[in-house]
């Protein structure tokens, strides 16, 4: 299975990217469940954030999407990381 890392708020995570083959490197996606389920432009990241940020929904919001914008659609998703994805029966790595 694909996976990549996404920054929620500054906390990286590895997430499947079973249901978003066409994620890349940099895209902001959608995450549910462990999994990203939708990519963002960002245009469209950038309003998720600015929603979020309005209704309290990010914990910390000084970043900017093109530097990882803490928050990343507030725990839900965020940029996919630099990280290759992970071969199939590799173990998760911390970041």
């Amino acid at each position: 299975m694909r996976m990549g890392d996404v920054s929620f708020g500054g906390a990286v995570k590895r997430v499947s990217l079973a249901y978003t083959p066409e994620a890349e490197v940099g895209d902001f996606v959608i995450v549910h469940a462990g999994f990203a389920i939708s990519r963002l432009d960002q245009e469209e990241a950038e309003r998720v954030f600015q929603y979020l940020d309005e209704i309290g929904g990010l914990g910390d919001s000084s970043g900017s999407a093109s530097s990882g914008r803490p928050g990343d659609a507030g725990s839900s998703g965020g940029p996919l990381g630099s990280g290759e994805p992970v071969p199939p029966g590799e173990p998760e790595r911390q970041a």
